[in-house]
C-alpha cells in the first residue's frame, strides 16, 4: 500500500485539514501528519470528534461513540 502513503495539514485549533501552503505560513499552528503505507510498532491511537475534527480524549469516545472517530496514526 505504498501508494496511499501521504502527509495531510490540519490546523491545531479546528482541526480540519489545510492546504501545505497554510502549514507552511504558520507552522505553529498546524500539524503535518504521515497517513498511508505500512504499518509500524510505534503507531498509537488518537481520536477526535467528527463534526469538527478536534482531538478528543478517550473518555469522551467513550461517552460519544457515534461522534467520534478513533484513527491510527
Amino acid at each position: 500500500m505504498a501508494g496511499s502513503e501521504h502527509d495531510v495539514n490540519r490546523s491545531t485549533r479546528s482541526g480540519r485539514f489545510v492546504k501545505e501552503s497554510t502549514a507552511e505560513r504558520s507552522p505553529d499552528t498546524t500539524v503535518t501528519e504521515h497517513v498511508g503505507g505500512e504499518t509500524s510498532g510505534d503507531e498509537r491511537e488518537v481520536n477526535r470528534s467528527a463534526s469538527t475534527g478536534r482531538f478528543v480524549r478517550e473518555t469522551t469516545t467513550e461517552l460519544h461513540p457515534a461522534t467520534t472517530e478513533t484513527q491510527r496514526i
